[in-house]
């Protein structure tokens, strides 16, 4: 272990790893919203780079809760077509607090270097990150161990394989969450097949 200025071992029998706090911004990138950063691009009213399309809260960048809210606010206001007044300067404060938790809770180099061969990446599909070593990009890793291919579809694993091997999803992919079957099936009578021509 290090807090940065000294090194020592510590005995456990598990060790678990986060890999930053992830905004979820499939459905942006699925209609086509432009990133910048890996964060939905807004402007001060919280529109987006399509026309009449707006975001607000950890899509946009993580600032929490106070942050979401303001942003919000904005985006209602603005979609209104109302006056958005003095929220901006709540909405600059929360974006500097979430500029400074950026920094704070970096995601430090010496990550990369702990997972070992048998050291489990894809928890949903139990894929090792040796597993993974011999691909050259998610597509090929999930084609050939199923790695981001359970039940959170590269949701929790995505991140740290994007640190640990540079590796970003190629697409976003419909259902953006898990669907029971029984929503994909038909619940009523077929309708009639006409014979006319």
């Amino acid at each position: 272990m290090t807090d940065g200025s000294r090194t020592w071992t510590e005995p456990c029998d598990l060790l678990a790893c986060g890999y930053h706090l992830v905004p979820n911004t499939q459905i942006a990138e699925l209609i086509g919203c432009e990133l910048r950063g890996g964060f939905v691009q807004v402007d001060e009213s919280q529109r987006t780079s399509l026309v009449n399309v707006f975001c607000a809260g950890e899509p946009t960048g993580i600032a929490g809760l106070e942050a979401a809210l303001v942003q919000g606010e904005i985006a209602g206001l603005a979609a209104a077509g109302a006056s958005t007044g003095t929220l901006h300067k709540r909405a600059a404060a929360a974006r500097a607090f979430g500029l400074r938790m950026e920094k704070a809770f970096a995601l430090r180099p010496e990550l990369a270097s702990l997972p070992q061969a048998d050291t489990i990446v894809c928890r949903c599909e139990d894929v090792p990150f040796g597993a993974l070593k011999p691909h050259n990009g998610w597509t090929d890793a999930k084609l050939q161990t199923r790695c981001g291919m359970g039940p959170c579809q590269g949701r929790v694993c995505g991140p740290a394989i994007q640190h640990l091997l540079g590796w970003r999803p190629v697409s976003v992919r419909q259902p953006l969450s898990p669907v029971p079957l029984e929503a994909l099936c038909f619940h009523g009578e077929p309708a009639e097949v006409s014979n006319q021509h």
